[in-house]
Parts: C-alpha cells; sequence; structure tokens
C-alpha cells in the first residue's frame, strides 16, 4: 500500500475496519469498509458511532465508490471517508468534492502530482460534498 494521504486534522481512527455485514452484526465496531457492491444506505441508520468508513476501489474504473462518498455526505456524515485500493492521483480533485478526505492507494503517489491534481481547477461548476462555490454563485452573488 502507499503513505496514506489524509485532510483531516483530527488523529486516524486506529480501529481497523471490518466489512459491512460484520459491522452491521457488531454493536461496538467503529470503523467499517465498504466493498464494492455494498449497499451504502445499510449504514445511513449507524452513522452516529462510526468514526472511519473506508470505500474500495478494485479496479480505478469503478466509479460506486464516488457515490457511496456522495450519499454519506449528503447524509450528514461527518467523520473520516478514506479512498483504498485502485485510487489514481488524477482522480484526487474529483474525489475530495465527492467527500473523501483520506487516501491510500496501491501505488504511492507522487506529491507533485498530488499538488497538480489538486489544484488543477480552480472553479467548479456544480455543489458537490466539499463546500465550494460554484462560478455561477461567484459571478451572480
Amino acid at each position: 500500500m502507499g503513505e496514506p494521504l489524509r485532510f483531516r486534522d483530527d488523529q486516524p481512527p486506529e480501529e481497523p475496519a471490518v466489512s459491512l455485514d460484520a459491522f452491521l452484526d457488531q454493536s461496538n465496531a467503529s470503523a467499517v469498509r465498504i466493498e464494492a457492491g455494498d449497499d451504502v444506505n445499510l449504514l445511513l441508520p449507524e452513522l452516529g458511532r462510526v468514526r472511519l468508513i473506508e470505500i474500495d476501489f478494485p479496479r480505478f474504473r469503478d466509479g460506486r465508490g464516488f457515490s457511496s462518498a456522495r450519499i454519506l455526505r449528503e447524509a450528514g456524515y461527518k467523520g473520516e471517508i478514506k479512498a483504498t485500493g485502485d485510487v489514481l492521483v488524477d482522480l484526487l480533485f474529483f474525489m475530495r468534492r465527492c467527500g473523501f478526505d483520506s487516501f491510500e492507494p496501491e501505488v504511492p503517489f507522487n506529491p507533485a502530482d498530488v499538488e497538480a491534481a489538486l489544484n488543477r481547477y480552480p472553479y467548479v461548476y456544480q455543489s458537490a460534498a466539499d463546500g465550494a462555490n460554484p462560478i455561477w454563485a461567484l459571478r451572480h452573488g
């Protein structure tokens, strides 16, 4: 695994993430791993006890994780959402917009590439989980 990249000020959770099924069967787990094909909506009633949600990307072209992160943020989840697996540096900007705030890629990121990816687009066109003001709102107040 590559070096973890976090955009949070709190301490990372130490508890290992368990599968969604195992999480739902336990009352003391606080970290869960969402695999491709898991229904993240099953987790919504339990968000109050979750500190970390890892969303796995088995392949870079599998975009279901983007939707899962957005659903969680729209449901009000404020904890850590970590992208793991086949995470590409050129998707970091879009993943941050969907609500991911930490990353643990299979292949380490080059810090210069991270900086370039996150600063590539100075303006956005729609609202998202990152709270950035869309360009139309900047133009029309």
